[in-house]
């Protein structure tokens, strides 16, 4: 199965290394969304979105990506990163794919590395994370989608 990671990883690269771990253990194509405006995605059969957390959501980069590549009808899956991670913080990217008629696959989500705001003043929290079982387990979620 012919599978893309959209990733977009800022501040830690957290989520890069999720995605570039799956990449290796796999066929996966790997599309940084910050400095890739356009691409062809018609011949995916999977498609990822991972991006790191910002104000609760996907980067926009992430959310811009989707609006103009995402084709009709493709199978999602969801990865991210956070400070404090939770299952609805891909609220507005999985908004994006259900619009399109997308199915979804799951998502993974854990701890990443967050110096941003607040957490600057105290060295950041999550350190070294995400770990080794965490991304351990990110390619396992991504071995075991339908």
């Amino acid at each position: 199965m012919k599978t893309v990671i959209v990733y977009s990883s800022i501040h830690h690269e957290n989520t890069k290394k999720l995605a570039e771990a799956i990449a290796k253990s796999g066929d996966a194509d790997l599309i940084n969304a910050v400095n890739t405006e356009k691409a062809d995605l018609t011949g995916y059969d999977r498609i990822g979105f991972a991006s790191g957390i910002y104000y609760g959501k996907y980067h926009k980069s992430i959310l811009e990506f989707a609006e103009k590549n995402l084709p009709n009808g493709k199978n999602i899956f969801y990865m991210h990163t956070a400070g404090d991670p939770h299952e609805n913080q891909n609220a507005a990217i999985k908004a994006i794919a259900e619009s399109k008629g997308c199915r979804s696959l799951g998502t993974y989500f854990c701890r990443g590395f967050d110096s941003f705001g607040p957490f600057k003043l105290v060295g950041g929290i999550n350190k070294n994370h995400p770990d080794e079982k965490e991304i351990s387990d990110a390619v396992t979620f991504y071995q075991e989608l339908s």
